[in-house]
């Protein structure tokens, strides 16, 4: 039967999570809003929305989300051309390939942030599709952005296995009743990562393929 690798893009395959911290810091600094950066790096990995609702709150002015969500787009797309992937990052995603694993990233990235993403990882080859925050209409925690990429898999949840660095992934991952492997490369504390769901947690990419021979992806 077949079996479904689902990954996190950001903070789990590439070094982003900082980059976002620091463009959302500054996206929010130019609106006159004061969020600590250690705030803002907690709620990486929701949708834009939900990132803005948390920080700033539900009493706040939501006619200026949309303008919050664009100044940091443009801050960080200033990053496109030299977005650094983790150690081994292409070659776990090619080795589960060769292994008979369908690969499947699931990201709130699209157009050209996507593209960026996909030349950082540099392993187009074992890619089999990725499924974007674009096609659901919750992003995680919900389930239905892993559930949307069980379905580009064809694979049903017993036969995925999900990998993301953020307790948003782990969360999303559980709800979705897939196994959920943790990454420590996002700068989320492990026990943070156990509590939200994850069945085994890995340092890195690099930590993950040199575990290959045992845990959740055997």
């Amino acid at each position: 039967m077949e079996r479904a690798a689902v990954f996190d893009v950001d903070g789990t395959l590439v070094d982003t999570n900082h980059l976002h911290v620091t463009s959302w810091w500054e996206a929010f600094r130019q609106a006159g809003h004061r969020v600590p950066m250690h705030a803002v790096h907690r709620a990486v990995g929701l949708p834009s929305s939900d990132l803005v609702a948390r920080l700033l709150g539900e009493d706040r002015d939501t006619g200026r989300d949309e303008e919050l969500s664009a100044a940091h787009k443009a801050l960080y797309g200033q990053w496109f051309d030299r977005l650094p992937a983790f150690a081994d990052a292409g070659l776990l995603l090619k080795r589960l390939h060769r292994d008979g694993w369908t690969v499947v990233l699931a990201t709130s990235a699209g157009g050209t942030e996507l593209s960026a993403l996909r030349r950082a990882i540099d392993a187009d080859e074992a890619i089999a599709a990725t499924a974007s925050a674009d096609d659901v209409e919750e992003g995680k925690p919900a389930p239905e952005p892993v559930e949307h990429a069980l379905g580009l898999a064809g694979v049903p949840a017993e036969r995925a296995v999900f990998v993301g660095d953020t307790v948003w992934d782990m969360r999303a991952g559980e709800r979705a009743g897939v196994r959920c492997v943790g990454v420590l490369c996002g700068g989320i504390p492990r026990a943070d990562l156990v509590e939200a769901g994850a069945d085994a947690v890995y340092d890195d990419p690099a930590h993950l393929l040199a575990s290959l021979s045992e845990g959740p992806l055997a």
